[in-house]
């Protein structure tokens, strides 16, 4: 099974450019996912989406845990915003 990651925050943090530091775990993130990440595809209906918060270190998942969620809360901006995981619609 394949799922999308969609990343939901304040878009006003990034006014003034990017944290330097926060790009660099945002690098480091890619690196350490990049056999997972891919795209193209369409996105299975809303209700089957999850989302995944990060809150005082803590991951607050609305359903799971499940190791996709666990991947949603290393995303530096599951922070400040919330991460949507979503299973992917693949064709034929």
């Amino acid at each position: 099974m394949q799922y999308l990651l969609l990343i939901y925050e304040d878009e006003a943090r990034f006014a003034k450019g990017f944290d330097p530091a926060e790009f660099a775990e945002y690098d480091a993130f890619g690196k350490k996912h990049a056999s997972a990440i891919k795209s193209g595809h369409a996105l299975q209906p809303t209700p089957t989406a999850k989302t995944v918060r990060v809150r005082d270190g803590k991951a607050l998942n609305t359903d799971g845990p499940f190791a996709e969620t666990a991947i949603a809360a290393g995303i530096p901006g599951a922070r400040y915003g919330s991460i949507e995981v979503r299973p992917v619609m693949v064709f034929g």
